[in-house]
């Protein structure tokens, strides 16, 4: 008996949508097998990963909380994927739009205003696109490679971070801790449910993600975004102008990324630390394609992913496991989507 992959006449629409729902799977036999080698109960870890984190109404809340800047970041990535923009410096994005709508908080510290936030929010959002612009314009003028720009730019991002946080923005009453003053009540997210740390930060993702599906499937914009990205010649014949495509699906993605930094330390962290991100940047990029680039389905896969980080946490405290697992779960779950992806061109004969 034979396997031989078989090209396909026409890519399978139906795989498309299947593939990922194969890769978890695949991902969760190949967990049990990682848990039994660990010398622990598969069904007892998995249990621990994926059950226990969201068996009670705290539970649900923190995977919200988690999962709003994955949903966020995600949002953003998709548009310029499927432009064939491959924005990978999302993790530093995210700092500045941290720091940005972070030091606004800061310089008004005592001020009182309802208008505080989304001053923060516009902020943030105005850093990562700012950070996302210089990506751009290396890759509209000089036609270098956005994926090393935007990438080296995340390390630049965490520098500044660290400059700032012991320098300008530490706490004068902080004891020489590297962390800014505690933001007041103004410039905190406000809380959806009493008791846990739900914000409205869910619902500015569920909203972007609204806003994304409208954006790329009803708008002519969204339309050349597409085209671009599928076929340039046929974009560069209909007139499409691919520079400012590529500037505006970088400026979005920075956007969406300064967004969610800005909603992170002005939500659960309440202040400018020195890690901000535990990797969402980077995680982002597997919810954007285990969602099939769509924002509907990155929805759904950001509360996997989100659910991933929860997950490692439990069974690193009730089972005594590394908190490595989390990793290797997200790095398990996107090789099995890349390989299920070659089901879409092929099919699978046995001979």
């Amino acid at each position: 008996m034979v396997f031989k992959l078989e090209p396909r006449a026409v890519s399978s629409r139906v795989m498309i949508y299947q593939s990922p729902i194969i890769a978890v799977f695949l991902t969760l036999l190949a967990g049990m097998v990682m848990f039994r080698l660990m010398g622990t109960d598969p069904l007892q870890a998995l249990e621990a990963f994926f059950i226990e984190p969201i068996s009670t109404m705290d539970g649900i809340a923190e995977l919200l909380v988690k999962a709003a800047p994955l949903i966020l970041i995600a949002i953003g990535l998709s548009i310029g994927f499927q432009a064939n923009v491959w924005n990978i410096g999302a993790e530093g994005q995210l700092t500045i739009g941290a720091l940005f709508g972070g030091s606004l908080a800061l310089v008004f510290y005592e001020l009182e205003t309802p208008f505080l936030i989304p001053a923060m929010l516009l902020a943030g959002t105005f850093g990562g696109m700012v950070w996302a612009a210089i990506p751009a314009l290396l890759k509209t003028r000089f036609n270098t490679n956005e994926i090393l720009t935007s990438l080296m730019l995340t390390y630049v991002a965490l520098l500044i971070l660290s400059y700032l946080i012991h320098g300008p923005l530490r706490d004068p009453d902080g004891f020489n801790f590297p962390e800014s003053r505690l933001f007041h009540n103004s410039a905190l997210m406000p809380v959806l449910v009493e008791g846990t740390r739900l914000h409205i930060g869910i619902l500015i993702a569920l909203g972007v993600a609204i806003f994304a599906w409208l954006f790329i499937f009803k708008h002519m914009i969204g339309f050349q975004i597409r085209v671009v990205g599928l076929a340039p010649a046929a974009a560069s014949f209909a007139g499409f102008k691919q520079k400012k495509l590529i500037w505006l699906a970088l400026v979005i993605s920075g956007g969406t990324a300064g967004l969610a930094g800005v909603i992170e330390v002005a939500g659960p962290i309440g202040q400018i630390v020195p890690v901000i991100s535990p990797g969402y940047g980077f995680t982002a990029i597997i919810v954007a394609f285990l969602g099939r680039l769509h924002p509907i389905g990155v929805i759904f896969s950001g509360l996997l992913m989100a659910l991933t980080y929860l997950g490692g946490d439990s069974a690193q405290i009730t089972m005594n496991l590394p908190n490595a697992v989390t990793g290797v779960f997200q790095g398990m779950l996107l090789f099995f989507l890349l390989a299920s992806d070659v089901l879409i061109r092929y099919r699978i004969k046995i001979r």
